[in-house]
């Protein structure tokens, strides 16, 4: 390892509320930023906080902390974007962690790379979307996803994982599970399409397409488009504290979705692909049961969007926990419906 990198700064009792897109205050025992791997081998060889767990922190978009964390937080900020491999109609393009998620969409999309244009403006870092194999719009991060190398806690080596050993689901890999507090995400290369073919499948990117007369859309105009959708719907963080979507979609067995569709005709429903299970909005549910701008205090349902829950300034992680799990319940009880949460709580 190179003498010239320093053991990064790490400071004590550290408030991470603006490293929260939730926006709760809540702080950290010990807290350090590291910009490389090298970095983090040097906090783990000090071995000077072996003694409290490590939790790793990207754009803190899909977590609700709920207490004070008795551990060295990791703000994950490993940056840079570059080109690794390329041929006549692909290009591989590899990413720190740290990158922002959006800016690196839109890097890929200004050199007219197609594959993850749909996944414009999702909050986070290229270091999370595997995590959850992020997805919008009719793409998820598994369609062009080529591998990514992470960082072993047990015996300090960086390890490749390719589609199959991520065992990417529907918001799931096996970082989520199995590979669960066991790696730190460093890179990740996706194989990207120098031919484009715009992803417009998706009704309302259409909707938005054939309101400003543009029949033959490029890579471009389907990323405005995502933007301009999600900009109606979702709140911004900086100026509401929420993570997005807060529920998954829950998909069940046929015999449970038929029944579900005759209690109500008007259900919007989903094919899953490769399966013959049946996908249902977790919005559409939660408006259904009245929660839809909900609020009591300051933690709430978003007036224009059900599937996020919101801080408006002063809840605490524990008060948006309680709220979900009525909600929860509340689904359950009305539709039989068990709802799964999105967001990581801590």
């Amino acid at each position: 390892m190179p003498s010239s990198i320093a053991l990064p700064r790490v400071l004590e009792n550290y408030s991470i509320q603006s490293l929260n897109t939730f926006g709760i205050d809540v702080k950290a025992r010990y807290f350090v930023e590291i910009r490389s791997i090298e970095q983090y081998h040097l906090i783990l060889n000090s071995g000077t906080y072996s003694h409290v767990p490590h939790i790793f922190l990207g754009g803190g978009s899909n977590v609700l902390l709920t207490q004070d964390l008795n551990a060295l937080v990791v703000k994950v900020a490993i940056d840079g974007i570059e080109v690794i491999k390329e041929d006549d109609q692909h290009v591989w393009v590899r990413a720190g962690a740290g990158v922002v998620w959006h800016d690196f969409v839109q890097y890929t999309v200004s050199h007219q790379w197609a594959g993850i244009e749909n996944l414009s403006l999702i909050p986070g870092t290229v270091g999370a979307a595997p995590m959850q194999n992020i997805g919008a719009y009719g793409v998820e991060i598994k369609d062009t996803f080529d591998h990514l190398q992470a960082f072993n806690l047990s015996n300090y080596t960086l390890e490749t994982f390719d589609t199959t050993a991520c065992q990417f689901g529907y918001r799931e890999s096996y970082f989520k599970h199995e590979g669960k507090g066991k790696y730190l995400i460093a890179y990740v290369c996706f194989k990207l399409n120098k031919v484009a073919e715009a992803q417009t499948s998706y009704g309302a990117i259409q909707e938005v397409l054939h309101a400003k007369s543009i029949t033959h859309p490029s890579i471009q105009d389907v990323s405005n488009a995502v933007i301009e959708i999600r900009q109606s719907k979702l709140p911004d963080p900086k100026e509401i504290g929420n993570s997005g979507s807060f529920f998954k979609n829950p998909t069940l067995k046929v015999a449970q979705a038929t029944e579900l569709m005759e209690k109500y005709p008007n259900i919007p429903h989903y094919p899953v692909t490769g399966s013959s299970d049946i996908k249902f909005p977790a919005g559409w549910l939660i408006e259904q049961a009245g929660w839809k701008g909900f609020r009591e205090g300051d933690a709430g349902v978003h007036a224009k969007q059900a599937l996020v829950l919101v801080n408006y300034g002063q809840a605490t992680g524990k008060q948006i926990l309680a709220l979900s799990e009525q909600i929860k319940q509340s689904i359950l009880s009305k539709f039989g419906v068990a709802l799964e949460t999105e967001v990581n709580i801590l």
